[in-house]
């Protein structure tokens, strides 16, 4: 008889990528930069950082964001949930300091609900829960571009001093990082457009390693000023609970919301995925930007809930795929997008 290898439920995604950023803190734990090590890395970080952003113009295609701004209706929705329902939550929380979140968790969990939302698990978990997959890819890509100029300017405005002190010289920073690589990235993509498309797969491991480099960095500073001490057990485990029911609401928020706006099953499924997700990608980048030598603790509250946010909506997307489909009266049946 041969022996089974044992495996993880198919419900349970445990993305390989979070095993690796644990890692990365594991290792900036052990082993954190320090002294002119500490100076190398934070310079290859910052550089890193202004590659990403560089990387995120190039890719963007300006003919598919002209074409999906057609659906413009879905679009806005999404975004009202990325930069107004999330946001808006973020501040109630400063209700659970100091009994539930520290002052900086707190910090960290409002920044998590600034960032935009996800491209990639947007568009695989409407695909599998046979939503409007078009709709997924252009909600994401646009949620992403709004984040580069909306997200520095809410943490600004709501963020204050916690975020490490927003002054003019912090700003100019978001602009040379972030903004011109970005800018740099779409005046250049009519040269550099093919190479990137016949070299993405490397390129995604260039992206990632990125950022696993700016998440030691971080961590690193973290560890050398000692900030750890901050988070105990008990906080942690507050922290997750707060991030589960911010999720809960906000999959609720998506979806009977869109419901009452009189959008169909598949747009709802489009912006319920878009609507309720947080990009690791995006927001690990900014808060190195944003909260200098405290990012470790920022960029927290966004780890947990990415990793919890692939797991629940995995479950979702299987259930919604065993839904029975919705057609208008009179049409004819439409196949289901394809798994992918």
């Amino acid at each position: 008889m041969s022996r089974r290898t044992p495996q993880l439920p198919s419900w349970l995604p445990v993305d390989p990528y979070i095993m690796a950023l644990i890692g990365t803190v594991v290792l900036a734990a052990l082993l954190p930069a320090s002294g002119t090590t500490a100076d190398v890395a934070g310079g290859a970080s910052t550089g890193a950082v202004a590659f990403l952003f560089f990387l995120y113009g190039a890719r963007l295609s300006t003919a598919e964001a002209v074409e999906g701004l057609k659906h413009w209706r879905l679009h806005l929705t999404v975004l009202a949930c990325t930069f107004v329902a999330f946001p808006l939550l973020g501040l109630a929380s400063r209700g659970l300091v100091p009994y539930v979140l520290t002052p900086q968790l707190q910090s960290g969990f409002l920044f998590l609900c600034l960032v935009p939302s996800t491209i990639q698990s947007s568009i695989a978990f409407t695909s599998i829960a046979r939503g409007n997959v078009p709709a997924a890819i252009c909600a994401g890509s646009f949620s992403s571009i709004a984040g580069i100029f909306v997200t520095p300017l809410l943490a600004a405005a709501l963020l204050g001093n916690s975020g490490g002190g927003f002054s003019a010289d912090a700003l100019l920073k978001i602009g040379v990082q972030l903004l011109l690589p970005f800018v740099a990235g779409q005046l250049l993509r009519r040269w550099i457009g093919g190479f990137l498309a016949r070299h993405k797969k490397v390129l995604g491991y260039v992206d990632r390693g990125s950022i696993l480099l700016v998440v030691y960095t971080a961590f690193s500073e973290g560890m050398v000023a000692g900030i750890w001490h901050q988070v105990t057990p008990a906080r942690l485990g507050a922290l997750l609970a707060a991030e589960a029911v911010l999720l809960a609401l906000m999959l609720a928020v998506s979806w009977f919301g869109a419901k009452r706006l009189g959008f169909g099953r598949e747009d709802r499924i489009a912006i319920q995925f878009a609507g309720s997700k947080k990009s690791l990608a995006s927001g690990l980048p900014m808060a190195s930007v944003l909260f200098g030598a405290q990012a470790s603790l920022a960029v927290l509250p966004l780890m947990l809930f990415h990793q919890m946010q692939l797991m629940v909506c995995a479950v979702i997307a299987k259930r919604r795929a065993r839904d029975p489909l919705e057609f208008p009266e009179g049409a004819g049946v439409r196949e289901a997008a394809p798994v992918g």
